[in-house]
C-alpha cells in the first residue's frame, strides 16, 4: 500500500489535529447557525386580543402559564411540541385540535337548516383552516388580533382545561385529584397551551407552512406535511448511503492494513491468576462507595419506573392506599428519568478515579480526600434533588420551586441549586482527574491515552453550562434549545467519546489491545461520533419552531449517526471471539489461572455492541428522517428507542464499569460468576422483551393512528386508556419482571453485600506500565 494514502494519513497521530479541527469548525458553525436562528426566528409571545380590542390572553399570561407547566412538572405527564412524557396528551396537539373543533362549533351554530347545509358545513371547515393559518401578528404592537371564532374557542379552551384538572368525572381528567386547583394558574396554563397551538397552526411570516412545518398532523386544523419535509427526507437518505459507502470503503482498507498485526501479535491478557494477585491502593479502594451508591440508585430508578407504569394502567391502589396521591406520576417519572443519569454518572466518575490510579500510580493522599469530598457532595446533591422533585410538583416549596424543587424540564429536572452543586461536582471531578493524570500526561503527544480522559471530562463540564442559561420566563422555544444542548450533546456526542475512552482503558488493562490501538480507536470514534453527533442535534428541532435550515442539517447529520453504529456490528463478531482466541494463544490447557479473567464483565461489553446497533442504530434510524419523525414524534417509538439505547448502551456500560472495578476490589471467594451471568441474561432478555412485547408494537400502532386520525387522538385518553393499549402495557410486566427479579435485584444484593469482601492490603497496584505493549488492531469501534 502506498505511503501517501488517506488511510495512512489518518493513522499518523501527527496528522490527527486537522480532521478533528475541520469537524469542530463545521459543527460549531452549524450549531451556531441553529442558535442564531433560534433567537432571531423564534415565534413571538404576543398579546392575543379580540376584534373588539379585548385582551383574551396577554404575553405575561403565556409566560406565567409556562412557569405553571414547569412548576408542576407537567412535562413528566404530557408533552409540549412533542417533547416530554406520553402518559397524558401532547398539549400543543390537543389545544390545536380543540381550537379547530370549537371554531367549527361557533360557525355551525349560526348555520340555518337549509338545503345546502352539508355544503355550508364543509365551507365552514375550510374557513376555520384559513383562520388558523392566517398570521395577523404585528410586531410593533406585539399583538395578534383573533377572529370572533378564535376568541370564542380560546374561552372554551379555558373551560376545557379547568374541567380537566378540577373535575375528576371529566373525560381524561388529570389524576390524582386536586393536583392543580387555582383558577388563575389554570387560566395561565391554558394561555401557554393556546400559544403552543398558535405556533403550530399559524403560517410562519412569508411561508406557506407553520412555525413547526405544519406539525402536528391534524387535517382538521389544516396541518399536513410541508414540501420541505419530503425533500429533506430524500436528501437525508441519500446522504446516509453516500456517507456509509465512503466510510465502509476506508474501513475495508483499514482492515487490510491491520491484518498482519492482528493475526501475529496477540498479547498475553489479564488472567484470573493476575486478578487474584491484584492489590488495590487507597485511591482504588475509595471508589467502592461510588459503585455501592450507584447500584442502589439503579434499583430505586427501576422501582420508580415500575410505579410510573402502574399509573399508566391505573393499578395504583395497594392495601386501600392510592399511591398516586402521595407519589403522582410527575414525581415517579422524574425520579425514573433523572436517576438514570445520576446512577450512570456515579459509575463513570468512580471508574475514572479507579482507572486514574492505574494509569498514574503513586497518587497523593489529597486525592483520596478529594474523591471523598466529591462523593459526599454527590450524596447531598442526589438527596436534595430527589426530595425537591417530590416537593416541587406537589406545590410544597412555594416560589422556591425553581431553585429547590423541579425545573420542569425532562432530563433536566433537578432544581437549579442542585444543578449548581452538580456543576461543582463535575469541576472537582475534572480537577481530581487532571491532578492524578498530570504526571503521565505527554504534552508533546496530545493524543496519548491519558490526555483523552482529561479532554472528555472538561468537555462534559462545558456542556453543563448550557443548562444555566434559560429561566422560566425564557421563550419556551429558546429555552428548549439550551435544554437539548445539554441532553443531546451529552448523550450523543461527548458521553459517547468519554465512554469510548473509558472502555479503551478497560481493554488495555484486560490485555485485549495495545495502548496505541486503543488510542487509535478513540480518535476514529471521536471523528465519527462528533462528526455526526454535534450537528445531529438538529433532529431534535424539526418541530420546535426552527426554520428549514435546521431541518436540513438534522435530516443529513442525524442519519449519519447510524454509520459508527454500523461499524460496531462489523467488529462485533471478532470482538466476541477475541478472549477465546487469546486463551488459545496463552496455552491454557485446563489451567484455570491462565483463563481470561473478565469473562463476566466482557458479556456486558458485548451487550453494549448489540444495543448500540439495535437500540441506538436501528430503532433510532426508523424515527430520524423528517417524514417518519413528522408522524412518529411524540409517540411510543421515541420511548422505544430511548429505553433500548439508554439502558442497552449506557446501562450495560455502567454495569460493566462497576463489575470491572469490583472484580479487582473483591476477594476471589466473594466473586460470584454464576449470579452475574444470570443477572446479565435477565437484564438484557428482559429489556428485549419489554421492547418487543410493548414499546415497539405500541409505538407502531400509535404511529399508524397518527397517520389516520392525528397526533391529538393518538395521545388522547381514549387511545391511551383503550383496552388494546392497556394490554400492551400490561405485557411489559413479562420483560420487566425478568429484568428486575432476575437481573437488578441480584446485582444490587451482590454489590452491596460484598463490602466485607474488599481486599484488605493496599500495596501498590499494577499499572498500565506493567502491561506488555503489543500492536493488535482496533477490535471495537465504541
Amino acid at each position: 500500500m502506498g505511503k501517501n494514502t488517506t488511510i495512512t494519513y489518518l493513522l499518523n497521530p501527527k496528522n490527527w489535529w486537522l480532521p478533528l479541527l475541520v469537524i469542530f469548525i463545521i459543527s460549531i458553525a452549524g450549531v451556531t447557525m441553529i442558535g442564531v436562528h433560534t433567537y432571531t426566528e423564534a415565534p413571538p409571545i404576543p398579546n392575543y386580543v379580540s376584534t373588539g380590542n379585548k385582551t383574551i390572553f396577554s404575553s405575561e399570561d403565556v409566560l406565567d402559564g409556562q412557569a405553571v407547566f414547569q412548576k408542576y412538572g407537567l412535562m413528566e405527564y404530557g408533552s409540549m411540541f412533542g417533547d416530554g412524557a406520553n402518559r397524558g396528551p401532547d398539549y400543543t396537539a390537543e389545544a390545536l385540535h380543540y381550537l379547530a373543533v370549537y371554531m367549527n362549533d361557533y360557525y355551525r351554530a349560526n348555520l340555518k337548516a337549509v338545503e345546502n347545509a352539508d355544503l355550508l358545513e364543509k365551507g365552514v371547515a375550510e374557513k376555520v383552516k384559513v383562520e388558523i393559518k392566517n398570521n395577523s401578528y404585528t410586531e410593533k404592537e406585539n399583538q395578534v388580533i383573533l377572529t370572533e371564532a378564535q376568541a370564542y374557542a380560546a374561552i372554551e379552551l379555558v373551560k376545557y382545561y379547568q374541567d380537566k384538572f378540577t373535575n375528576q368525572r371529566a373525560p381524561g381528567a388529570f389524576k390524582p385529584a386536586g393536583y392543580i386547583t387555582d383558577a388563575g394558574e389554570l387560566r395561565s396554563l391554558t394561555a401557554f397551551f393556546f400559544w403552543g397551538a398558535w405556533v403550530c397552526g399559524v403560517d410562519r411570516p412569508g411561508e406557506k407552512y407553520s412555525y413547526t412545518h405544519n406539525w402536528p398532523f391534524d387535517p382538521e386544523a389544516g396541518n399536513t406535511p410541508s414540501s420541505a419535509i419530503i425533500l429533506w427526507s430524500i436528501i437525508g437518505a441519500l446522504g446516509l448511503i453516500l456517507g456509509l459507502g465512503i466510510v465502509l470503503y476506508y474501513h475495508g482498507k483499514l482492515e487490510k492494513l491491520d491484518d498482519d498485526a492482528y493475526t501475529h501479535h496477540a498479547q498475553p491478557f489479564m488472567t484470573r491468576g493476575e486478578i487474584l494477585k491484584f492489590q488495590p491502593d487507597a485511591v482504588q479502594k475509595s471508589t467502592y462507595k461510588y459503585f455501592y451508591v450507584a447500584i442502589l440508585l439503579f434499583g430505586i430508578q427501576v422501582l420508580a419506573g415500575i410505579m410510573t407504569v402502574h399509573d399508566f394502567v391505573g393499578f395504583v391502589n395497594f392495601f386501600g392506599l392510592n399511591i398516586s396521591e402521595a407519589l403522582p406520576i410527575t414525581v415517579t417519572r422524574s425520579w425514573h428519568v433523572q436517576l438514570s443519569i445520576l446512577w450512570i454518572s456515579a459509575c463513570w466518575i468512580g471508574a475514572s478515579f479507579f482507572m486514574m490510579s492505574l494509569v498514574s500510580p503513586g497518587q497523593s493522599r489529597k486525592q483520596v480526600t478529594l474523591i471523598n469530598t466529591i462523593f459526599w457532595l454527590t450524596i447531598l446533591m442526589v438527596a436534595g434533588s430527589f426530595g425537591g422533585m417530590l416537593l416541587g410538583p406537589k406545590g410544597l416549596l412555594g416560589n422556591n420551586w425553581y431553585w429547590l424543587g423541579h425545573q420542569g424540564w425532562e432530563y433536566v429536572e433537578i432544581g437549579k441549586i442542585w444543578q449548581v452543586l452538580l456543576g461543582v461536582v463535575f469541576i472537582l471531578w475534572a480537577i481530581t482527574i487532571y491532578r492524578g493524570i498530570k504526571p503521565v500526561m505527554k504534552l508533546k503527544q496530545p493524543w496519548a491515552l491519558p490526555n483523552w480522559l482529561v479532554y472528555t471530562t472538561v468537555s462534559i463540564i462545558l456542556l453543563l453550562i448550557s443548562g444555566f442559561i434559560a429561566t422560566p420566563k425564557t421563550n419556551f422555544v429558546i429555552a428548549d434549545f439550551w435544554r437539548w444542548m445539554v441532553v443531546h450533546m451529552w448523550a450523543e456526542a461527548f458521553f459517547e467519546v468519554f465512554t469510548t475512552v473509558l472502555i479503551g482503558y478497560f481493554m488495555v488493562v484486560m490485555g485485549l489491545v495495545s495502548r496505541q490501538a486503543a488510542t487509535r480507536v478513540i480518535y476514529l470514534a471521536t471523528l465519527l461520533f462528533l462528526g455526526s453527533g454535534l450537528l445531529g442535534i438538529s433532529h431534535n428541532f424539526y418541530w420546535n419552531a426552527k426554520p428549514v435550515g435546521t431541518m436540513a442539517l438534522g435530516s443529513v447529520f442525524s442519519t449519519l449517526q447510524v454509520i459508527p453504529l454500523v461499524l460496531l456490528t462489523l467488529e462485533a463478531w471478532r470482538f466476541s471471539k477475541l478472549p477465546k482466541l487469546l486463551e488459545n494463544n496463552n496455552r491454557v490447557n485446563g489451567d484455570q489461572s491462565k483463563r481470561f479473567g473478565f469473562s463476566e464483565v466482557f458479556l456486558f461489553l458485548v451487550a453494549v455492541n448489540f444495543w448500540n446497533f439495535f437500540g441506538a442504530g436501528v430503532l433510532g434510524f426508523i424515527i430520524n428522517l423528517p417524514i417518519a419523525n413528522y408522524y412518529e414524534h411524540g409517540t411510543y417509538l421515541t420511548v422505544n428507542h430511548g429505553h433500548a439505547a439508554l439502558m442497552g448502551v449506557y446501562g450495560n456500560l455502567a454495569l460493566a464499569a462497576i463489575l470491572f472495578c469490583c472484580q479487582l476490589l473483591f476477594k476471589a471467594e466473594w466473586w460470584k460468576p454464576r449470579l452475574i451471568k444470570i443477572s446479565f441474561w435477565s437484564i438484557n432478555t428482559g429489556l428485549l422483551l419489554m421492547v418487543m412485547l410493548d414499546l415497539f408494537p405500541a409505538g407502531i400502532w400509535q404511529f399508524k393512528t397518527v397517520t389516520e386520525q392525528g397526533l391529538w387522538f393518538a395521545r388522547s385518553h381514549r387511545f391511551i386508556e383503550s383496552n388494546a393499549f392497556q394490554t400492551l402495557t400490561w405485557l411489559r410486566i413479562i420483560g420487566g419482571s425478568i429484568f428486575t427479579i432476575g437481573g437488578v435485584l441480584p446485582l444490587v444484593w451482590f454489590i452491596t453485600s460484598s463490602s466485607k469482601g474488599l481486599k484488605e492490603k493496599q500495596s501498590p497496584a499494577i499499572t498500565l506500565e506493567t502491561i506488555q505493549e503489543n500492536s493488535s488492531i482496533p477490535i471495537h469501534q465504541f
